[in-house]
């Protein structure tokens, strides 16, 4: 519950606005792709010791599928296929992987926005947040979802960039300071990865997996203060020491680079050993009080560690697993996929929404349905 603001000049403390999620709608692109992925790093890992590593790592990575904004090719296959983006092993320039990131991304974003549309009334929005980290554009993401919405020159507006997965906890917590601060506001919420874009030229193995996990989504929220939803409570995060260069992007001449090393579950899981860490991961809400995880989907190594450490039932990950299998990693935009499925759930008394990201850094909040 909100706790109120502390008392000034012996005046009685005013109650403290609340800030709700009353909806989120998401989308993914029509083209899926990951088998292609799959037989495309296959053939590219010489040692058949480590074919059978990778083999054995993609039927243990709980993803079904994965979805790609990169048109078919020619002959309606995939990227890498004649007359796809990536045929033949060509690896694009970075200007012409953000020039599909200026055309794909706010259509992917507005067909989120077109299915949260479809459950509230979006008239009246005061303020965009948008988070993204797979692309750039002058004038932003949020200048054309503004412009193609037809909203208010007034409306302000706030990109958040390059800070990873966890970025929908970034977001999400300036909306619930801007509904805190303005009970008026009606913040419109979006978190757009298009991560199919940065398809790397390797045969490391490390790399190989860590491109494994990522796909293409997008997610729209409605955030007010209307008790409709999830009341977003205190934010929270803290970062692992000595593990800065575990998650990392490197912008190169042929995309975005990802690294994200094989040790980082056992670094959670270790961090998460520790109570201190645990406790800050929590939001510093005891275990036993939780009965509602939206876990970051980043892989199910990472779902593991997570389940492990704090005792969790099998079943507590269930949406974060679904989203896994479902759609991949989708950086920013995962967290909220589970969140919507959850909000199509029962209802949730003590919730955790935690995900993990460069630094390495775990960032969240609470959370709870409304009464």
């Amino acid at each position: 519950m909100a706790r109120g603001i502390a008392p000034r000049n012996g005046r009685p403390p005013l109650p403290a606005q609340s800030a709700y999620i009353n909806a989120i709608g998401t989308a993914v692109p029509d083209h899926e792709g990951h088998g292609a992925f799959i037989g495309w790093a296959r053939n590219r890992v010489d040692d058949p010791r480590l074919v059978k590593l990778f083999d054995r790592m993609v039927a243990r990575s709980g993803i079904d599928r994965r979805w790609t904004v990169l048109p078919r090719a020619d002959d309606g296959g995939s990227p890498i296929e004649p007359g796809g983006f990536y045929e033949g092993g060509r690896m694009p320039g970075t200007a012409a992987r953000m020039a599909v990131y200026a055309e794909a991304a706010p259509l992917l974003c507005l067909q989120a926005i077109g299915r949260l549309r479809a459950q509230v009334d979006l008239d009246g929005i005061t303020h965009i947040v948008v988070a993204s980290c797979t692309g750039f554009v002058a004038p932003g993401i949020d200048q054309i979802i503004a412009r193609r919405m037809g909203l208010a020159p007034s409306v302000e507006r706030l990109l958040i960039g390059f800070m990873g997965c966890y970025a929908a906890a970034a977001a999400m917590r300036s909306a619930r300071h801007i509904v805190r601060s303005e009970p008026r506001a009606r913040v419109l919420l979006v978190c757009v990865e298009l991560c199919s874009l940065h398809l790397q030229d390797t045969g490391e193995i490390e790399k190989l997996l860590a491109m494994l996990q990522f796909g293409d989504g997008a997610a729209a929220a409605l955030v007010t203060a209307d008790p409709k939803g999830f009341e977003i409570e205190a934010p929270f995060a803290t970062t692992l020491p000595d593990s800065a260069d575990l998650i990392r992007w490197d912008i190169t001449d042929h995309g975005f680079a990802m690294h994200l090393s094989g040790a980082v579950p056992q670094r959670i899981a270790a961090g998460l050993a520790d109570p201190l860490f645990a406790s800050a991961a929590r939001g510093g809400r005891a275990t036993q009080a939780i009965d509602g995880w939206a876990v970051h989907a980043g892989g199910r190594s990472i779902l593991d560690a997570v389940e492990t450490a704090f005792h969790l039932q099998p079943d507590a990950l269930a949406a974060s697993r679904t989203v896994l299998a479902e759609n991949g990693n989708m950086s920013s935009a995962t967290l909220m996929f589970t969140l919507e499925r959850m909000l199509r759930g029962a209802p949730v008394r003590h919730g955790v929404a935690l995900a993990f990201g460069p630094g390495l850094a775990a960032e969240g909040f609470g959370f709870s349905s409304a009464a």
